[in-house]
């Protein structure tokens, strides 16, 4: 019988990666386990790929800093923020970060994908995933990732984003160009920090993943057989535990940790 692919997705195989248990409630359990309210951090990010991914979908004459803040605006919610008034503050510290980012970089072209979805099979697997934004340059694709945390990303990043090598080895597949530069755009400082990765990276990215998703799907066909649940699955509990989404129907992670406040991974 011909092995049958596994599909997996970067966000699936980091979540089993960090914990095997919110891996189960996330994508196996059914009905899915109770979970926590909306975190602001999530709800700015989002906001700040809407509006980017809206401002790239206008000609490009109209792609000014001033309608990337309009569009912060169109996009926002105050889902997670601990007020109004911290989500107003929040909120014009986006429009101030995509206005510097328009105004900074070079927006005058068209992407080849937004929010793009690319799948492909690759050695054991179907890589799959949806990509924030595919540029052309020089006759290859260039894979982009926003990023809106606290910190900017570096280099080493970059570089071992599982994430990233996955969509460009799915990307080569589903648009047959080549692909081996991915960058991480960090919008809150403007700081875009670069990797082009060679077909041996890209294969030990990929065997990396190929291992992941055997453990995945050994686990899930044990489980369906009548496993353990928990022995398949067991928690990964330590400070993380504080924002899990899943934390509400998890005893060993609410003892692990306090919980934390839904505005508590804002940047400060």
């Amino acid at each position: 019988m011909p092995q049958r692919l596994i599909r997996v997705s970067p966000a699936r195989l980091a979540t089993f990666g960090d914990c095997a248990r919110r891996y189960r409630m996330a994508y196996l359990d059914r009905p899915t386990p109770k979970r926590t309210g909306a975190w602001a951090h999530s709800t700015l990010g989002a906001v700040v790929h809407n509006a980017l991914r809206a401002l790239f979908e206008l000609p490009a004459p109209r792609r000014s800093a001033e309608r990337a803040a309009e569009l912060v605006t169109e996009y926002w919610s105050d889902e997670g923020f601990a007020d109004a008034e911290q989500a107003a503050r929040y909120r014009q510290r986006a429009r101030d970060w995509v206005a510097d980012y328009v105004a900074e970089h070079d927006t005058a072209f068209e992407p080849v994908g937004l929010e793009r979805w690319v799948s492909a099979p690759t050695g054991s697997i179907i890589a799959e995933g949806r990509v924030d934004r595919i540029d052309e340059r020089d006759g290859e694709l260039v894979i982009v990732d926003y990023k809106t945390g606290r910190r900017a990303p570096d280099e080493d990043e970059a570089r071992g984003s599982q994430a990233l090598a996955l969509y460009a080895i799915a990307a080569r597949r589903t648009l047959r160009k080549p692909a081996s530069r991915v960058e991480l755009h960090h919008v809150p400082s403007g700081q875009i920090v670069r990797w082009e990765h060679t077909d041996d990276s890209l294969r030990r990215h990929r065997t990396r993943a190929e291992e992941t998703a055997a453990d995945t799907q050994v686990a899930a066909d044990t489980l369906t057989a009548g496993g353990d649940a928990d022995e398949l699955f067991p928690p990964r509990t330590g400070p993380h535990c504080a924002w899990c989404d899943f934390r509400p129907s998890c005893a060993e992670g609410q003892a692990a940790a306090p919980a934390a406040k839904p505005w508590e991974l804002l940047a400060p």
